[in-house]
Parts: structure tokens; C-alpha cells; sequence
């Protein structure tokens, strides 16, 4: 290794000491034992243009282990991604760029948001996935134009979490070949050795996935990392592990190898002896030579270079295959609202009872026609959730063309796969059964965070779900997602607003959408229309221009609250029936349409949802009561279940009655 080879790789080490430093918080190890592997990565392997950073064919980067994120913000500075000494130095500081973990959508270069541990290797399987299926998709002889890597780097942690063994066991299954582990093994975690804990032979498990495994003996020698991402590469049936020996906090005496390393800053002292073992040419913080500035800015501009020779390969492609170049053009426009919000095809339906999963998978079949980016599947669970694209094939080893997944019984990496293949520009959607989400939770809460728009297809929606009993049956899981920032979860009552919920979800831009749907049937209802894109809208209303009361109902109740309405009628009391299929986007419209459906003068409310009442406080108020579970649910007939916990017309009435 030549001088400034050892130099490029000790700036990224003083970088990410000192920032940690500063902040007087973070987490130093990491980025001092893994600096020669991102170098190499950065430096020698990976295809990227640091002057545009979303370059359709540039290798991604993930780095799982987010708390390390130092190092991934002084390879964005050294690199030249627009990162500035300054953002280094605001590392953890209120609207800065380098916040503690690294954040998707807020800093130039970040393909993931990453800090729970073992989500930035799902998502790179993802990653993979997609860059198969669109390579299959669109490339031509001597027309390359998808032909990247994904990277992804992480340690003991990540290997520790079940996500890692759920999405890697599927990556092996695939034959992922352009996927690339790199595994931080230095046998570290924040309560001491590994062995406390962890003991299994990694590279058995990895084998038995069907990777090929590599182990690097030191770390720190950019040679031999050079030579096993060479031999991942020649490797064209399997994914690869690459196992490197490194020590956390490598390079500070005091610290190195040490528990101590992970997770606090060095210590003033214990920097300046860092730099002095490393030989660095000054203790000054932040302080990298010019030489070493230079020495990135050439490499930089020689990976320009790779984008500058595949936009003249594309250009020769488009024009050798216009039709392709128009299918390359279509599949990564976001904007299908305008051929679909008056399109009567999608917004048709037949005029009888059906169970909202079975509507969703005819609307699904549909959108498939006029989204080529759609792709998705269930975690073995497609035959009940709907959600076969029919005649689109299923994406396996032979076969990348295929639009339909099998994730097999996998729902937490599932979220996370899904999650990447959005984050590489496709319409993924997910599905399992409603009260199998909560085993998706911690990365839908990522694909809100990053503001992607996954879609999660959550069928089987309440106690209707019956005989299999409350193991089965969602009670709590509504009002769960609803408390999430930036996350539209529709439960639909018909046909309409179940398109209208699938045309919410393939529209949205930065807001993932789940659509909770049901196992019976339910009845198509007169009043229900597109308005259910404003998340809530009067279905039937008053003859008075005061209501007596108004009833708030979703998904199956919203037939509950039209019997009622029309019982109480009959004795005079005349209410009006609001139709909430997402109560996270009537948050979200004007208070002047708020008070539209809800008028404030009307203080007698129900709402009525077979799940927990919780959240639907705001809109009864003091004055109204809930129609809801208050304990789970149990096992009969579905029928019976709803008889048995108060869901029918009578107790709807009497709920009314009793606030009138």
C-alpha cells in the first residue's frame, strides 16, 4: 500500500475521531476499524459519480451499521459529494447534514436511512433484486445499462438481528450475485466480546445460505480486500460474504479493540494519540493535507468518467431501441395520476358483494398495465392477500423478468426488501395478513422516515377474520400505524375507496400507504366516491342542516352506520354517516373541509370500528361515545364474532341513542 493510499485512509479515521469529538458524542469505533475497506469500496471497486450522485448505473453503498455513520459522511466529504468541513464539524448538531445516523432524502449520497441494525442489509438485497429485474427488463446485447453492484457493510450487530437471516436466506435462494457483504467482524459488541453472546461460524450460516464466503485476514491491507471483491465478482451464481478481521477503534492505543471504542467519544488525549500513532501530520482538529484533498479530487474525477462512457452507451442505445427508450422513460415517471384519477376502466367495478382483498386484487391486476414499475408479492401468504400480478411470472434464479416475489415466511424482511426496491426507483408493494404487520413495523417506520412510498397490502382486517381466532385477529394494529408521521393507512368500506386507496398509494411520492382490507364481503355503497381520496366525506347525510347526531364508521362498520341511520329514521332521528377510510389524510386537508364533514356545532358522535377505539377521542369528543374492541377477540364464525362485541345495527342505535 503506497503512502497516499495510507494517508487517504487515515483521513477518513482523524475525520470521523474528530467529528465525534466535537459533538462529545457518536460512535468512533466503527470508522477507525473499517476505514481501509470503505476506501477500498470507494476508491477501487465501486462505479459512482460524486457530481450527480443519483446516476441511474452507479453501484449503491449501504452501510447497515448506521451508528458508524462518520465514516460514511468523511467519504462523502473527501469524495467531494458536498459535504463541507464545516458539515463534519456540526456532526449531531441541529439541522446539520451529518446527523447521527445516516438519513435518506436529507444528505447527498445516503441510499438508505440506517440505524436499526440488520435493516441496511435487507434493504441492499432489495437493492439487488431490482437491479437483476431491470437489468433483465431492458438490457440489450452490447447495451448494458444496468449493471451495477450493491455493497453493503455492516458487523457483528447486523448479523446478530433475524432480519440478516431472513433477507440473506432469500438473497442465496435468488442466486444475488452483484450483492456484496462486507462483514465488520471484530468481535466487539457494547457489553464486551462477542462470545457473551454470539458464537455460531458466520461463514457456515452464509454458506448454507448459498453465498459464496471469503474471508479477508487483515482489514486493514486494501490489497486483499481489493482481491475478494475481485473474487465476488468472478463469482456469477451466488452472492458473496466478505469476512474482514478488523479492530474496532483501530489506531488509538487506549481504545483499540475495546468495548469502549463503540458507542463514546475518544477523548480529547486519546485523539491526539490516534493521530500521533497513525502518523499524522498534525493535531489540529479536522486538519487533512492537501495532497490527500488531491488525491480524491483525481479519483473523482476518473469515476465521472464512468458515468460520462454509459451516457454515450445509453444515448447509442435509445437510439438503436426507441421503444425502449420510451419504456425506460415510463417506468421511472412517478406521475400516473393523470392517467388513472378520470380513467373509468380503473375506477370500474362490478355492483355486488365482495370482500375489500378481493377487490384490491382485480384493481391490482389492472394497475399493472399502467405501472410497469409495480412488483411486489407476500410472505407466502398471495393466494389469501390477493396479490398475484396474473401473468406476469415470478421473479426466481431463472427468471428476473418476473413482477410477483415470494418472500417466503419472511414479513419483517420483507418490509425492508420492499423498502429497498423503492429506494432503486420502484413501485414495490408488500403483503401479509393485518396482525402479522406488527412483525413489519420497525421498517415501515423507516420507509416513513424516509419518506418512500412503499405499499403494504394488509388483508384479513378485524375479528371478521373468525374461526382462527385472536392470534389472528388485529386489534391494536390500526391505531398503531395511524400514531406514525407521515404513513396513510386506508381501510376501505367498498370497492371505490378501495381504488381510491390503491390510486392514493401508486401516486403518492413520499408517503407509504398500507391498505387494510377484509376477508368477508361487504356490500358496494350508493354514497361512496372519489372523495374518499380526503381521507373522510359524508357518504349519507341530513335531511336537517343540523344533524342530530353523525356517525363515523371505516371499512366493514361504514355498513353498520347506514342500517343505523336508516333505523333511527324511522324514529325521527335524522343523523348524517361519515365514511373515514384514512383519518391520517383528512388530518391532512384544510380546516375548512374538516369542518365540512365534521361540523363543530355537531357534538353527538359515534364512531364505530371493529378494532381498539384508541385515537378516535378527537373526534367524538367528551360528548360522543366509540363502538369498538376493548380486549381481543376470540374464535367463531365471523358473524357471531360481530354479534358478540356489539358491531351490529341495534347496538349502533342504542350507542346513538344513549348521547342524544
Amino acid at each position: 500500500m503506497n503512502n497516499i493510499d495510507t494517508m487517504s485512509i487515515n483521513a477518513i479515521r482523524v475525520l470521523a475521531a474528530d467529528a465525534v469529538q466535537k459533538a462529545k458524542s457518536g460512535h468512533p469505533g466503527l470508522p477507525l476499524g473499517c476505514a481501509a475497506i470503505a476506501y477500498d469500496i470507494w476508491a477501487n471497486e465501486m462505479k459512482h459519480n460524486p457530481a450527480n450522485p443519483d446516476w441511474a448505473n452507479r453501484d449503491r453503498f449501504i452501510l447497515s451499521g448506521g451508528h458508524g455513520s462518520t465514516l460514511l459522511y468523511s467519504l462523502l466529504h473527501l469524495f467531494g459529494y458536498g459535504l463541507t468541513k464545516e458539515d463534519m464539524m456540526q456532526f449531531r448538531q441541529l439541522d446539520s447534514l451529518t446527523p447521527g445516523h445516516p438519513e435518506y432524502r436529507h444528505t447527498k449520497g445516503v441510499e438508505a436511512t440506517t440505524g436499526p441494525l440488520g435493516a441496511g442489509m435487507a434493504m441492499a438485497v432489495g437493492m439487488a433484486m431490482s437491479e437483476e429485474h431491470l437489468a433483465a427488463k431492458f438490457n440489450k446485447e452490447n447495451y448494458p445499462v444496468v449493471d451495477h453492484y450493491t455493497y453493503v457493510l455492516g458487523g457483528d450487530g447486523c448479523m446478530m438481528e433475524g432480519i440478516s437471516y431472513e433477507a440473506f436466506s432469500l438473497a442465496g435462494t435468488l442466486g444475488l450475485s452483484k450483492l456484496i457483504v462486507f462483514y465488520d467482524s471484530n468481535k466487539i459488541s457494547i457489553e464486551g466480546d462477542t462470545d457473551i453472546a454470539f458464537t455460531e461460524d458466520v461463514l457456515k450460516r452464509f454458506e448454507a445460505f448459498h453465498f459464496q464466503t471469503i474471508v479477508v485476514e487483515d482489514g486493514n491491507n486494501i490489497e486483499e480486500i481489493s482481491n475478494a471483491v475481485k473474487a465476488a465478482k468472478a463469482d456469477t451464481n451466488r452472492p458473496s460474504l466478505i469476512l474482514c478481521k478488523t479492530q474496532i477503534g483501530y489506531g488509538c492505543p487506549a481504545k483499540q479493540g475495546k468495548a469502549s471504542a463503540h458507542g463514546e467519544p475518544l477523548g480529547d488525549d486519546n485523539v491526539v494519540a490516534l493521530k500521533e500513532n497513525i502518523g499524522w501530520p498534525s493535531t489540529e482538529p479536522f486538519f487533512v493535507p492537501e495532497e490527500v484533498y488531491a488525491h480524491y479530487n483525481e479519483i473523482a474525477a476518473k469515476k465521472a468518467e464512468d458515468e460520462t462512457a454509459w451516457n454515450k452507451m445509453f444515448a447509442e442505445y435509445c437510439s438503436a431501441y426507441p421503444e425502449m427508450k420510451e419504456a425506460w422513460e415510463k417506468e421511472f415517471d412517478l406521475d400516473v395520476a393523470k392517467e388513472l384519477i378520470d380513467n373509468e376502466e380503473f375506477w370500474s367495478f362490478e355492483d355486488k358483494p365482495e370482500a375489500t382483498r378481493n377487490l384490491s386484487g382485480v384493481i391490482l391486476n389492472k394497475l399493472k398495465n399502467y405501472v410497469p414499475s409495480l412488483i411486489g408479492g407476500a410472505a407466502d401468504l398471495a393466494p389469501s392477500t390477493k396479490t398475484y400480478l396474473n401473468n406476469e411470472g415470478d421473479f426466481s434464479k431463472d427468471n428476473r423478468l418476473g413482477r410477483n416475489l415470494h418472500f417466503g415466511v419472511r414479513e419483517l424482511a420483507m418490509a425492508a426488501i420492499g423498502n429497498g426496491m423503492v429506494l432503486h426507483g420502484l413501485r414495490a408493494y408488500v403483503s401479509t395478513f393485518f396482525v402479522f404487520s406488527d412483525y413489519m413495523k420497525p421498517m415501515a417506520r423507516l420507509s416513513s422516515l424516509m419518506r418512500i412510498p412503499t405499499t403494504f397490502v394488509w388483508t384479513h382486517d378485524s375479528i371478521g377474520v373468525g374461526e382462527d381466532g385472536p392470534t389472528h385477529e388485529p386489534i391494536e394494529q390500526l391505531a398503531m400505524y395511524r400514531a406514525m408521521p407521515n404513513f396513510h393507512i386506508f381501510r376501505p368500506a367498498d370497492a371505490t375507496e378501495t381504488i381510491a386507496a390503491w390510486y392514493s398509494a401508486v401516486t403518492s411520492k413520499e408517503t407509504p400507504t398500507a391498505l387494510v382490507l377484509t376477508r368477508q364481503n361487504l356490500p358496494q355503497l350508493a354514497g361512496s366516491s372519489k372523495e374518499a381520496l380526503k381521507g373522510a366525506y359524508v357518504l349519507e347525510d341530513s335531511n336537517k342542516e343540523t344533524p342530530d347526531a353523525i356517525i363515523i364508521a371505516t371499512g366493514s362498520e361504514v355498513e353498520l352506520a347506514v342500517a343505523a341511520k336508516a333505523e333511527l329514521l324511522k324514529e325521527g332521528v335524522d343523523v348524517r354517516v361519515v365514511s373515514m377510510p384514512c383519518m391520517d389524510i383528512f388530518e391532512e386537508q384544510s380546516k375548512e373541509y374538516k369542518e365540512s364533514i365534521l361540523p363543530s356545532a355537531v357534538r353527538k358522535r359515534v364512531a364505530v370500528e371493529a378494532l381498539i377505539g384508541y385515537g378516535w377521542e378527537k373526534y367524538v369528543g367528551l360528548d360522543g361515545t366509540i363502538v369498538s374492541m376493548n380486549g381481543f377477540g376470540a374464535s367463531a364464525p365471523a358473524g357471531t364474532l360481530f354479534k358478540k362485541f356489539g358491531f351490529t345495527t341495534e347496538n349502533v342505535v342504542a350507542s346513538v341513542k344513549s348521547i342524544l
